[in-house]
């Protein structure tokens, strides 16, 4: 009996068109199939859905992830494995916020996309779709987790961020080796998969929109800072901070964390680089923070780390002790743990 596969498509450059202004905008799933007459000779089964609404992934929100989430759950059981298509502009934060619903997740749950439109002559879409749907349906590896399938890499989706608008190789994962490699063959790195999981499977939806991220800069005012942590009902703050998690000692600044923090807002620490991690109170630029409750966030990505934080906020409201232990903690394989 053949695996199957179900595609839920969304939108995104894959699927779309040029109007008369030279402007792109997505079509049907139906005309996708059309694109890539490889399917058809596949040795697995397909089946797919489509979002009520198509989208540009700019406008993605979190109640479209749990509508991807719900489409998912209801086919679980009928289905070996899920590729969702996907503009790769938000596909990180996708990847990311559906690895955190997903609790006990058994089945892979790959995102794919493209740099350019099926229907053009050097479009990558067709390899990331085969591809895609080659690793969600084998049976020489499951993977249970949510990953990006980009530019024969396969990547664990809360590790992944976009780095090019313009080359195939669209995202990388800096603080974590790639889980597959497809060249001739598709090479699975299984020792670096998620343990497969022993309870039923639980999705939990819900995510808190009141957050802010606030990146620093050289130059950055205090009636800026104060500005942002002041937004009415503000839940979770998440800094981009220098290096590996300094900041401004200045005390106006210290301050107005604090006070952040002492009215119940969540700050979480992070790096503006790549790779590496954050390790509070390595330099003393970061020592005011972790004395005033700041959270280091570890080597995980802005994407992971606001979705994280949106989740953790929804999911455990009322209870922000809980919210800041899990921060530091890896839920998925999203940050390193020491």
């Amino acid at each position: 009996m053949n695996n199957k596969v179900l595609i839920v498509y969304t939108g995104g450059t894959i699927g779309m068109v040029q109007d008369e202004n030279g402007s792109l905008h997505p079509f049907a799933l139906d005309r996708i199939i059309d694109a890539v007459p490889q399917l058809k000779a596949c040795a697995y089964d397909i089946d797919s859905v489509t979002l009520d609404n198509i989208i540009d992934s700019s406008n993605m929100t979190p109640s479209l992830w749990v509508d991807i989430a719900d489409i998912i759950e209801r086919h679980y059981d009928r289905y070996d494995g899920f590729v969702v298509l996907h503009g790769t502009d938000t596909m990180a934060y996708t990847a990311s916020a559906l690895s955190f619903m997903f609790k006990n997740l058994a089945k892979p749950i790959v995102l794919t996309g493209s740099q350019l439109p099926l229907g053009t002559l050097r479009s990558d879409g067709r390899e990331n779709i085969i591809c895609a749907l080659e690793i969600a349906s084998t049976r020489l590896a499951v993977i249970p987790e949510v990953c990006i399938f980009f530019e024969s890499h396969l990547y664990r989706g809360n590790r992944s961020t976009k780095i090019s608008a313009e080359n195939f190789d669209a995202f990388e994962t800096y603080n974590y080796p790639s889980l597959a490699k497809a060249g001739i063959n598709i090479t699975f790195k299984e020792r670096l998969f998620m343990p497969m999981p022993s309870g039923p499977l639980v999705v939990r939806r819900g995510f808190d929109r009141r957050v802010a991220i606030l990146k620093l800069f050289p130059g950055i005012t205090e009636p800026v800072v104060r500005a942002l942590l002041g937004t009415p009902d503000l839940q979770g703050v998440v800094i981009e901070t220098y290096g590996s998690g300094n900041a401004p000692t200045d005390p106006w600044f210290i301050a107005a964390l604090d006070e952040a923090i002492r009215r119940g807002v969540v700050v979480l620490n992070v790096t503006q680089c790549k790779a590496g991690a954050v390790k509070m109170r390595q330099y003393a630029a970061s020592c005011d923070m972790d004395r005033i409750g700041v959270i280091g966030g570890g080597d995980i990505t802005i994407e992971a780390a606001i979705t994280k934080l949106m989740y953790l906020l929804g999911n455990y409201p009322g209870d922000k002790d809980h919210v800041r232990q899990r921060l530091g903690q890896s839920l998925r394989g999203e940050i390193t743990e020491n």
